[in-house]
């Protein structure tokens, strides 16, 4: 008895290790086949479809969208084709193609199942531009410049500005560099944040903020912008300039019964603390 036992417990610990062994064999080829499927972001290439202008304004470049179309025929990388798809879709590239690149054009489509891949584009940043619609008037005439830009056709980003003063931008312009530049430090896992742009004489506080979508990676932007000159130099040495730019930080359109604080800040509130600073009327 004491043999058998010794065999069955022999059998069931194979068994086991056996059972492991494939399931960590399984779990290895779905985390490969998952990672293969997901491939590159397009920007990781360096036929990335976009160039800069002397003025650092991008520019779609037909030439590296056409070097990307074959790669991706011959190799594989779902993830970085699709981009390179919505891209041409935006761009209109089968105007620009001529017939026999336009039947190559129709290959890359047919592998990568992109026929209805910029379909739902607007739809998909309705959302953001909502967002910084709202933003951007609840900070009026303060030189604060909020906008959105739709990655996937550069030439023409901009689908939502408020307070477009501040650049000079209007819907429907493109983006510069900056965003092309948004796209790699993501990648990287770099923030755009709280950075300063001095372009002749103009100096800027800006923050962008990327819009990543799973398949197709960054595809737009929220960006704000704020002109540290007008605050400086109009706003500042004026008493009455000051007055009118906290006019306009504290006005309101409306007023509604709705509690934002906490039950301690509430409790707080309620006994006479007036801002976030006022720790007179805490200590009290």
């Amino acid at each position: 008895m004491p043999l058998a036992a010794d065999w069955i417990g022999s059998v069931l610990t194979n068994v086991l290790a056996s059972l492991v062994l494939l399931a960590g064999g399984f779990l290895i080829g779905r985390f490969r086949e998952r990672k293969a499927q997901q491939g590159k972001a397009l920007t990781e290439y360096d036929f990335y479809p976009y160039v800069a202008t002397p003025e650092r304004f991008a520019e779609f470049s037909l030439k590296d969208f056409r070097l990307g179309m074959h790669y991706f025929l011959r190799n594989s990388d779902v993830r970085a084709a699709r981009q390179l798809i919505f891209i041409g879709e935006q761009n209109a590239v089968r105007q620009q193609l001529g017939e026999a690149e336009g039947k190559t054009y129709d290959r890359l489509l047919a592998k990568y199942q992109g026929a209805g891949i910029a379909d739902d584009a607007q739809e998909f940043l309705e959302n953001y531009r909502n967002i910084a619609r709202l933003i951007g008037r609840t900070f009026p005439n303060m030189g604060i410049e909020v906008l959105i830009h739709d990655l996937s056709n550069p030439t023409h980003s901009i689908t939502t500005i408020e307070s477009g003063e501040v650049t000079g931008r209007v819907v429907g312009m493109g983006t510069t560099t900056l965003l092309v530049d948004l796209m790699r430090r993501v990648n990287l896992k770099q923030d755009k944040l709280n950075y300063e742009l001095t372009i002749g004489a103009r100096r800027f506080k800006c923050t962008t903020v990327p819009i990543l979508r799973k398949d197709y990676g960054v595809v737009g932007a929220i960006c704000i912008n704020i002109d540290i000159n007008y605050i400086r130099d109009c706003v500042l040495p004026s008493p009455e300039r000051i007055a009118e730019f906290f006019q306009n930080y504290c006005r309101t359109d409306m007023r509604l019964d709705e509690n934002i604080l906490s039950k301690d800040e509430y409790a707080r509130a309620i006994a006479g603390k007036r801002h976030f600073r006022d720790f007179a009327a805490q200590r009290a």
